[in-house]
């Protein structure tokens, strides 16, 4: 009996690293699953559709349930296509894993306009338009009078919304949209029936191994036997225990990184000054740390 029985869901970015790890233990738990991965490069040029069929072909092989989709997650028609296949294929939708994204690092002197252009699409409007078609079908199934039951766990970083890193403004901000979209679609989408949470993990990943100043803590070796806290397959277990039909929470942000989960908590007053007359510069300077 598997925490996941007879839910389908669609994961995104699951040819590799993290995705990949969601995908092969939903399907342990019983999940079908929609393995999305337009298989590009850490900068997201290019497309190869073997990443996704390879893990397809790996959960079909355990004897799980599985179909391949390359569509571009960016793109507002392949995220309609892409949740489309999933109800065409298994007859419903319970659970959507936004985890697609690209790198382009650079410092903001010298950023180009499609470093920006490229990460915000992949992460924050890859996130916004899979979450839209999946919204819509569960609105469509709440207002027809089914029971819906529907989870979706968004992929924030650390580099967005705890630990700002230098030379990834574009992944740091469209990171941190995702935090605010999760907790915005939480309030929306309840009434629906459906949960919407975020993780911020930390794992060896191509992107991770590929980001400046991070790559040599990711690529040190451990010892055979001992525990791997930097393996993706560390996050795992929490985006599937998200995506159970029995979880309880709704609109929040998990930090998970090898054997430590922990809660977030966004912007909030740290210090309050206040003036019962106008604002005076001066008066400002003196009071405000």
């Amino acid at each position: 009996m598997g925490a996941l029985d007879g839910r389908v869901a669609v994961i995104t970015g699951a040819g590799r690293g993290i995705g990949r790890e969601h995908a092969l233990l939903f399907a342990r738990e019983g999940a079908s699953v929609v393995v999305n991965d337009l298989g590009g490069a850490n900068d997201g040029s290019g497309a190869d559709t073997g990443p996704a069929q390879e893990v397809v072909d790996e959960i079909r092989a355990a004897g799980g349930k599985a179909v391949a989709n390359t569509a571009n997650v960016a793109d507002w028609a392949g995220a309609e296509e892409l949740i489309a296949q999933a109800v065409g294929e298994f007859g419903k939708l319970d659970v959507v894993v936004n985890n697609a994204g690209i790198l382009r690092d650079a410092f903001l002197a010298g950023m180009e306009e499609s470093h920006w252009d490229a990460v915000i699409a992949v992460h924050l409007k890859g996130h916004a338009a899979v979450l839209r078609h999946a919204a819509a079908y569960w609105k469509s199934a709440s207002k027809a009078g089914e029971q819906v039951a529907g989870s979706v766990i968004n992929t924030a970083s650390a580099s967005g919304v705890t630990l700002p890193n230098a030379g990834q403004a574009n992944y740091g901000a469209a990171k941190a949209g995702i935090a605010a979209l999760t907790l915005v679609a939480a309030e929306e989408l309840e009434r629906y029936g459906v949960r919407v949470n975020a993780i911020a993990p930390i794992a060896r990943t191509r992107l991770t191994l590929a980001t400046p100043g991070m790559g040599a803590i990711f690529a040190q070796e451990v010892e055979e036997g001992e525990f791997d806290a930097f393996s993706p397959a560390n996050i795992s277990p929490l985006v599937a225990y998200l995506a159970t039909e029995k979880c309880p929470l709704t609109g929040k942000v998990f930090a998970v990184q090898g054997g430590a989960i922990s809660e977030l908590a966004g912007w909030h007053d740290v210090k309050v000054i206040e003036t019962e007359e106008a604002w005076e510069i001066d008066d400002i300077a003196a009071r405000l740390p």
